[in-house]
């Protein structure tokens, strides 16, 4: 991808978690705390909003993530080189993997979604791997 199409992609996933928080934090929160609610209820819709919060924080942080490499990739005069390539390609996949399983997890309750999201966040470690890999030996 060019240096713009991470710029752009961050910025657009920056700007949908910045939704999904302002979803999180003004529709769900009436969704799992309404009045009449048994203790166990009240304590599963804790939890969803809980992880629905985790799901948008880590969105904003690799949509971040994948800003800055954009400037990077600018700043390398245009190819990011495969190391930090790779880097924006794992999170993307930690994005949809981790982030994307945690809101589907919240909605639905399938148990066979929330399993991927290790996968995703194991994406975000190896995208981190890459991208200080990609700096150390300064790709070009």
């Amino acid at each position: 991808m060019t240096p713009r199409g991470w710029f752009v992609c961050g910025s657009i996933l920056a700007g949908l978690a910045v939704a999904l928080g302002a979803l999180g934090a003004h529709g769900l929160e009436s969704r799992f705390k309404q009045p009449g609610m048994s203790v166990e209820e009240l304590s599963a819709g804790e939890k969803k909003l809980q992880s629905f919060e985790v799901g948008v924080r880590y969105q904003m942080y690799h949509a971040l993530a994948l800003v800055l490499l954009g400037l990077y990739a600018a700043r390398a005069g245009g190819n990011p080189g495969a190391l930090a390539q790779a880097a924006g390609c794992a999170f993307l996949l930690g994005i949809v993997l981790f982030s994307g399983m945690l809101y589907a997890w919240v909605f639905t309750e399938s148990k066979a979604l929330v399993m991927l999201v290790p996968i995703g966040g194991v994406s975000f470690m190896v995208g981190w791997v890459l991208l200080a890999l990609a700096a150390w030996r300064g790709e070009r």
